[in-house]
């Protein structure tokens, strides 16, 4: 299994996760050019992708989805409260497939196993893939690391964690103070610090 990060904040998020003949694109929060340009440093054209996977609605994780979809004809696997948040983000995609937040499932030669995360979103979901003889974890836009996070977690071969934000940096910050209240909060973005931890 390999995995390559296409881009990582808040103008747009996306990972490829590759296994065999199988990529998947995890998020993607930038437009159509953009991406092209992304994958390609990576060796990728979009045309060889499988299909795409989205964590949860936020603009900067499905900003290209609907486009990058339409485009090549991939299909997109989402949450079903993620799809119902933002119902015509998704328009116009003929291939979308509402997931089961707690139930693996697999796409060709990778396995998914989703799980739920504390982030202001309808559904958010991280994942955990699997080729058979190693997985990856991903844990990014999540408020705070739960035990049940900790527990699906455990045993992966390797982690793609978001280290968001120095929390001192953001308490002197210009930011108004409900958005530092909604990064460092429960439900926003986990601190370095908290990454360390």
């Amino acid at each position: 299994m390999r995995f390559a990060s296409l881009g990582s904040g808040s103008k747009g998020n996306a990972l490829l996760v590759s296994a065999g003949k199988t990529m998947l694109l995890l998020d993607c929060g930038f437009g159509l050019n953009d991406s092209r340009v992304r994958l390609a440093r990576l060796g990728v054209m979009p045309e060889q992708l499988t299909g795409i996977l989205v964590t949860h609605e936020h603009g900067d994780h499905i900003g290209g989805v609907a486009s990058l979809a339409r485009k090549f004809n991939l299909p997109v696997w989402l949450t079903h409260g993620t799809l119902r948040s933002q119902p015509k983000a998704f328009a116009g995609i003929a291939g979308l497939h509402e997931i089961d937040p707690h139930q693996a499932f697999a796409v060709q030669d990778i396995e998914m196993l989703p799980y739920p995360v504390p982030h202001d979103a309808a559904e958010p979901v991280q994942y955990v893939f699997s080729d058979g003889a190693r997985c990856l974890g991903v844990l990014t836009d999540a408020g705070c690391c739960t035990p049940h996070i900790l527990a699906m977690l455990d045993g992966c071969h390797a982690l793609v964690l978001e280290c968001n934000h120095d929390a001192e940096m953001l308490r002197k910050g210009d930011y108004h103070e409900r958005l530092k209240q909604r990064v460092s909060g429960r439900f926003g973005h986990l601190s370095n610090d908290e990454s360390a931890g």
